[in-house]
């Protein structure tokens, strides 16, 4: 019988192949770099076979049977795992780890609400958390690196499975004494024709403002000639600052405001108007998962949180 790899052998390559580092990927193993070059050396030798290229100098280079391995690695070890996430399901529901992937332009402002909500009805249930954009989440839902996402719907995560929570609005921010400002509600064409701050490229509420504001996403709204090259916010918070500094409109969820995300500026704030005005707020996960049963128990009351205005 062929001696099989040990799933210790397998988390050291896939360590190795995400940090690409043997440091790294030993700090991320909770293990000595001796012990995972070890380990990997141990599964060459297993294997009859070359993972690594050694002739690359320092960087980690894999062959390409390297690479193929680590896909049918991490194949194995999401199928081990739902082995146990199966038995844990059935003996105690909603309870152990779970690893929750969600995105900045959520996380921040729901999960304060969110989190001691959870606590107190299963208290047994672990979250683990990451925050990240939409395609780097939805990337690690599908390596098995991440069981349950918060996401805004829809996605790019075209075979899960996905349960909306709540709508979540829109809101027009202006800097005060903007013509705009006079108006009970503000309709996305108007914002055409003004400087609209976005975030970054990879935030799929950029995307979702120039879609609604009539821009090709490629190329995005006017840019001021004074501005420099490339100019882009990392978080609302920043954009918030932007508007409040003169610098242009934006768009800002109904959950950042509900937080206060506007507090201590004087940003006037206005309901954007028209279709399509709102995103859906949703949760997401790998199809026939083992927990999909405790993924669904959990919609209910992550729905009544995301939909209610904190008190």
């Amino acid at each position: 019988m062929t001696p099989l790899p040990t799933p210790q052998q397998l988390r050291y390559l896939l360590a190795l192949v995400e940090h690409q580092h043997f440091g790294r990927a030993a700090e991320a193993c909770a293990v000595t770099q001796s012990t995972l070059s070890a380990g990997i050396l141990a599964l060459e030798r297993q294997l009859d076979a070359h993972l690594l290229d050694r002739d690359g100098g320092k960087h980690v280079a894999f062959t390409a049977l390297g690479r193929e391995i680590a896909v049918r690695a991490r194949a194995a070890l999401g199928s081990l795992e739902a082995i146990a996430e199966a038995a844990v399901a059935a003996r105690a529901p909603l309870h152990g780890a779970l690893r929750f992937g969600v995105i900045p332009t959520i996380g921040p402002f729901l999960l304060p609400r969110l989190m001691p909500a959870l606590r107190q009805a299963y208290p047994g249930l672990r979250l683990y958390l990451r925050e990240d954009t939409t395609d780097r989440l939805v990337e690690r839902l599908r390596d098995g690196r991440l069981d349950l996402l918060l996401l805004a719907l829809p996605c790019a995560c075209a075979g899960a499975e996905t349960a909306p929570l709540a709508r979540d609005a829109l809101v027009v921010a202006l800097p005060p004494g903007h013509m705009l400002a006079a108006r009970d509600s503000v309709p996305a064409a108007a914002l055409q024709t003004e400087r609209l701050l976005l975030l970054e490229d990879g935030n799929c509420l950029r995307d979702q403002a120039l879609d609604l504001c009539g821009f090709a996403r490629g190329e995005g709204p006017p840019r001021d000639p004074a501005e420099p090259e490339g100019f882009a916010a990392t978080s609302l918070h920043t954009l918030v600052q932007m508007v409040a500094g003169g610098l242009g409109v934006t768009l800002l969820p109904r959950i950042a405001v509900e937080a206060g995300i506007a507090a201590g500026t004087d940003l006037v704030l206005r309901p954007l108007a028209g279709a399509g005005g709102w995103r859906t707020l949703g949760l997401v996960w790998r199809p026939q998962s083992a927990r999909a049963a405790d993924y669904r128990a959990l919609v209910p009351l992550m729905a009544q949180v995301a939909g209610e205005p904190p008190g």
